[in-house]
């Protein structure tokens, strides 16, 4: 109490004042913005709490972080309350400890108490937090009405396991803006859920799955492929091929212990092989092609504009389904802005199950595709009537990072000491510029290195072939490029200044898309991913709390791209004999196998 009776001088930091408090009788110094959550963090103080995501969800709902404050009446949410000057904080009091443990109690009494077999086990936030507080079980029991299993093809929902923290909530509204998930009904009724608690695959649900990262326990998750994986490699009529994306490759060391940022790629080629799988192949290939057909087609268009014929401009990527599903559900209209690449894993399933089954003289009927990636709506796309040539399915099936991890784990493999190993040939060979695939800009950087390569016959007049201003994870990020000694052959483009964009989110990708829709878009080539940073922070990706892990991811990736002697994906030897035997980019065959349609998705709801 002596404390409160001090007279002491604000101190001026910046152009933010500071104030002293005191937190469990220490003095310390803290900007007059943070809360009391983050000031105890920065003097090493922690306090509890399940439902805060700093800089996302600072909701206070769960009231787990509740603290005493010297003459407030009631505890005070810690993740809410801004400190002042001369506050006076307990965040360990008996009254304190006590009103944790009985808000721990409410929510276990409603909670599903099958831990064993929960996805979670283990690396459940409210398990770990009730082991923090000491609280084993509760003295309290109701009768839920979350009980139902909500199962989509991409995300499933175990409303049992729901505690109502509206971590998905923001997530959904807010960061993605797709907005279909909110809290509905009201008191021991309420339940978090799309409107008039419709199922979520009966709404305009992207899939992105970043609900079912920031989900503390097992109430949103991937929805379950394993089995029919393990199926398709424990039959041995079937010729099981895997393929891995890009940002998997960078986060897949998180299931095993690796810290955030790490590299597995010759260890996670050797676990899928190891598994029993017949090719192990890489996304990465296919990467490389998807910048051949789609360079071509941005190629194609422009050039129609420029001799004054019917082209649409913008042309915008389609490598992430989820945002495919978004424009089809909310701007049909510019489905046409659209590449009709397929994404690059539904490129390599066309070709395993025609190029290079013919290539071997292997039967497509008996072949089947797994695509491992860091996303949940890939699930959705393999199932797409469109993505099919000659009957067969492109992929059969998709696992998310996190499913590959516990397969190999159920399989018993000691992933750590493994050897590296390579990917098969023929599709195993990438450039750097198909590492970049997974991280926001990655797309349009490679795309601009071939398509300026090819029209002006020199490199990016960038340092390391980086386009410096769309590195990054600001929302939007812009450049223009201007085409200034284009070779003879393509002076239509002499003088060109390319305008382009780059978004990650869905909330990014809707400020550039009204823009396209009231025509005023000055862009010429935008890329969208789906989720904020790109793959690397996909739905399927391994939780993390680090604050730095888009950061860690997307230096990997860039590390990758550039420890590589080929960097450019014309110049991929592997791309080229394959155009060789199949034809040349854009070319018929490619159109069938390589390209797809979209659909108007507005008058549904799915």
């Amino acid at each position: 109490m002596q404390l409160q009776n001090q007279c002491v001088a604000y101190i001026v930091k910046g152009d933010k004042e500071m104030v002293k408090l005191t937190i469990n009788n220490k003095v310390i110094t803290a900007s007059e913005d943070t809360t009391i959550l983050q000031a105890a963090k920065e003097n090493g103080i922690i306090i509890p709490n399940l439902c805060y995501l700093e800089g996302i969800h600072e909701f206070g709902s769960c009231r787990i972080c509740s603290v005493e404050v010297v003459g407030a009446k009631t505890l005070m949410v810690a993740c809410m309350t801004k400190v002042k000057e001369g506050m006076v904080v307990n965040t360990n009091s008996a009254k304190v400890i006590k009103a944790r443990k009985v808000l721990y109690e409410l929510m276990l009494s409603d909670h599903s108490k099958a831990c064993l077999s929960c996805n979670r086990n283990l690396t459940c936030e409210l398990q770990k937090l009730g082991e923090t507080l000491g609280v084993g079980e509760s003295r309290f029991e109701t009768t839920s009405c979350r009980n139902e299993i909500d199962k989509s093809i991409s995300i499933t929902r175990d409303l049992s396991k729901c505690i109502l923290c509206r971590r998905c909530v923001t997530v959904c509204n807010e960061v993605q803006g797709v907005g279909i998930l909110n809290a509905q009904n009201r008191g021991f009724d309420t339940t978090i859920s799309p409107s008039m608690d419709l199922p979520i695959g009966n709404v305009k649900c992207a899939f992105c799955g970043q609900c079912t990262v920031v989900c503390p326990t097992g109430a949103l998750r991937e929805t379950d492929s394993t089995e029919k994986v393990w199926e398709a490699i424990n039959n041995p009529n079937q010729r099981v091929v895997f393929q891995t994306a890009p940002a998997v490759r960078v986060a897949l060391g998180e299931m095993f212990g690796y810290p955030v940022g790490t590299s597995v790629t010759g260890k996670m080629a050797a676990a899928i092989r190891a598994l029993g799988v017949d090719d192990v192949f890489d996304t990465d290939w296919a990467a490389d092609l998807t910048i051949m057909e789609e360079g071509m087609e941005f190629l194609h268009r422009v050039t129609d504009v420029l001799a004054g014929k019917k082209a649409i401009l913008p042309m915008i990527t389609s490598c992430s389904p989820g945002w495919i599903k978004y424009v089809e559900s909310y701007y049909p209209e510019q489905i046409p802005n659209l590449s009709t690449c397929k994404s690059p894993h539904m490129m390599l399933g066309a070709l395993a199950k025609s190029f290079y089954a013919e290539q071997k003289g292997l039967d497509a009927k008996k072949m089947f595709v797994v695509s491992v990636m860091p996303c949940t709506a890939k699930k959705f796309e393999c199932t797409r009537a469109e993505m099919q040539n000659d009957g067969l399915k492109n992929v059969d099936a998709v696992i998310t990072t996190r499913e590959l991890g516990s397969m190999i784990k159920q399989a018993g493999i000691d992933f750590e000491n493994l050897p590296d190993e390579k990917f098969d040939e023929p599709m195993g060979f990438s450039t750097g510029a198909a590492d970049i695939f997974g991280l926001t800009g990655g797309v349009m950087e490679a795309a601009l290195r071939t398509v300026y390569a090819l029209l002006m016959g020199k490199n990016l007049p960038f340092e390391n072939l980086h386009v410096t201003p769309i590195v990054g994870l600001n929302q939007i990020k812009e450049a223009t490029i201007k085409l200034e000694g284009v070779l003879p052959q393509y002076k239509q483009f002499e003088g060109l200044e390319v305008k382009i964009a780059v978004t990650s989110g869905l909330a990014g990708a809707k400020l550039l898309m009204e823009q396209i829709k009231n025509g005023t878009s000055p862009y010429h080539f935008i890329e969208v991913m789906g989720c904020p940073g790109g793959c690397i922070t996909g739905g399927g990706q391994p939780r993390s709390h680090d604050p730095q892990v888009k950061e860690k991811r997307m230096s990997i990736l860039y590390a990758e791209d550039e420890n590589k002697h080929l960097r450019q994906s014309h110049e991929n030897p592997s791309i080229q004999k394959f155009y060789d035997l199949w034809g040349s980019p854009g070319c018929f065959k490619s159109h069938e196998y390589l390209h797809t349609y979209y659909i108007d998705r507005s008058g549904n709801n799915n």
